[in-house]
């Protein structure tokens, strides 16, 4: 079956059938693989049919070979770099307080001051209603 392929192959395959949740690509006249609907590019395909039909010529990346039960495992989407979303690094938390640098507005530095300032009212005898 298979066993001229292995996983990260890339080979170019026509596509000989399409269901709803795949295509599936003759990679030579024994050897069909499927690949999966979330396979076929980046992003969200509602209808394989706006970017597949059958006898086209798409290159492929073999995911995965299933001797036993006969299934080669696909992937366009691998292959496509020029669409793959960019990671997105976490923004670095800085540590500490923060200070806004927004005229008029108080950021955890100026509540940090205050907070003694309140202390000292509060210990205040004067202020203190009896």
């Amino acid at each position: 079956m298979a066993t001229q392929y292995k996983q990260g192959d890339i080979l170019t395959g026509k596509v000989t059938g399409i269901k709803p949740y795949g295509a599936f690509v003759a990679l030579d006249d024994e050897t069909q693989g499927l690949v999966h609907i979330s396979e076929i590019k980046h992003g969200f395909v509602k209808d394989i049919h706006d970017v597949l039909h059958i006898g086209d010529e798409v290159k492929v990346k073999v995911l995965q070979i299933d001797e036993e039960k006969g299934k080669v495992s696909l992937s366009i989407r691998a292959l496509e770099k020029e669409n793959a979303p960019q990671k997105q690094t976490k923004a670095r938390r800085r540590q500490g307080s923060i200070q806004l640098d927004h005229a008029g507005e108080e950021g955890f530095n100026t509540l940090k001051a205050k907070l003694k300032e309140w202390i000292e009212k509060s210990e205040r005898e004067d202020l203190i209603k009896k």
